[in-house]
């Protein structure tokens, strides 16, 4: 009987490793970057534009796209979630699905 592990641990060696851009938290280091570098708002600015113009909705959150130097925020009111896109350089949003 012949033993799997020379061959197993030959193909863990062959296959390339994660990018880092796969990393967690990897997008929340790159908008920290970003923020210091004075090239986006920080959360708590967009939140505080975006947030008093969905009334009644509950916020569940955000994201950020570094490529797109943008957030997308989450909403929910009646089983219904809606998401806000902005631009983290202006602060504008830029589209919200209904």
């Amino acid at each position: 009987m012949t033993r799997p592990w020379p061959a197993l641990i030959a193909l863990l060696l062959a296959v390339p490793a994660m990018p880092a851009l796969a990393e967690p938290g990897h997008e929340q280091g790159q908008v920290r970057k970003e923020m210091r570098a004075g090239n986006v708002r920080s959360l708590r600015d967009i939140e505080r534009r975006v947030l008093p113009m969905m009334p009644g909705m509950q916020y569940l959150g955000p994201e950020y796209d570094p490529a797109a130097m943008a957030y997308r925020l989450k909403f929910i009111r009646d089983g219904r979630v809606v998401f806000v896109d902005v631009d983290a350089r202006s602060g504008a949003v830029v589209g919200q699905s209904d």
